[in-house]
């Protein structure tokens, strides 16, 4: 076996949240393998620019379509469209997801001593925003994973590669939602690995650490200055490396975990953190 990527080049990719900040940096990487990448996203214009640059900039084949991850019928309208221009996928990577202020508590713990209106902690929590908080990235994992997978299945070979989340193994204070949906998607992962285990396809997560997106920006610095929140400061004094991750930081396990360098790491999840699940705060 050759030491890279060429088993990549030509292959059909579905990289759903895909004209997000981390997202885009992982089409980068797709496209300079030579992936065949379908990038998803609810805002069709994004995708489209997106997939136009890279096109132009790869040579590789690249198209932006919008669609719904938590709606299956646009799932399957985008099947359709992949089936007819490229063939059926031989990769999906669940990059959509995200969180929501309203799924936020103001509050990291309930101090009587210092809040004196619950509405700052738990009791805070608006249900509808915690609930799609949870749809968009548990929903939205397993609803590609139906529509996508069986294309490989019939193929006896494939990778799906989910986003995790480093809140998943150790719930972070004020967002409860994320935690728990990023949580289930590493249990996800784990099941439908085992589940896939002797069909050839092979489902992995990648765990980032901290990276600023335009999710969680608005916990992590300052709108007005742009300097860092004190949770800001408190993450990098928490992250060996001392800095927020770049999105660049995914592009290699990517790759690795999509390619045939990876074939026998199956149900995994891979931190790519900075160091912080290894540091114990002293």
């Amino acid at each position: 076996m050759k030491l890279g990527f060429e088993d990549l080049k030509n292959k059909v990719c579905i990289l759903t949240g895909g004209a997000g900040i981390l997202g885009t940096s992982m089409a980068e990487a797709l496209t300079a393998a030579g992936v065949i990448t379908v990038i998803l996203d609810m805002n069709q214009e994004a995708a489209e620019s997106v997939a136009k640059r890279l096109k132009e900039d790869t040579g590789t084949e690249t198209i932006g379509l919008r669609a719904n991850v938590l709606d299956h019928s646009s799932l399957l309208e985008v099947r359709e469209i992949v089936a007819g221009r490229f063939g059926a996928a031989d990769f999906l990577i669940n990059g959509a997801g995200g969180n929501s202020p309203g799924a936020t508590t103001k509050a990291e713990q309930m101090d009587p001593g210092q809040i004196s209106d619950l509405s700052e902690g738990f009791f805070g929590l608006q249900v509808e925003s915690f609930r799609q908080v949870f749809d968009l990235n548990f929903m939205g994992t397993l609803l590609p994973s139906l529509v996508f997978a069986d294309s490989m299945v019939g193929k006896g070979k494939g990778s799906i590669i989910n986003i995790s989340s480093m809140s998943a193994f150790k719930p972070l204070t004020k967002v409860p939602a994320y935690s728990a949906a990023k949580a289930s998607i590493n249990n996800f992962t784990q099941w439908l690995a085992v589940h896939f285990g002797k069909t050839g396809v092979r489902v992995n997560a990648i765990a980032p650490g901290f990276f600023l997106t335009n999710q969680n920006r608005f916990l992590l610095t300052r709108e007005d200055t742009g300097e860092l929140t004190p949770r800001g400061k408190k993450i990098l004094a928490n992250t060996p490396t001392g800095k927020f991750g770049q999105p660049g930081d995914l592009q290699g396990i990517l790759l690795f975990l999509l390619s045939d360098l990876s074939l026998f790491i199956n149900g995994v999840v891979v931190p790519v953190d900075g160091g912080y699940s290894a540091f114990g705060g002293v």
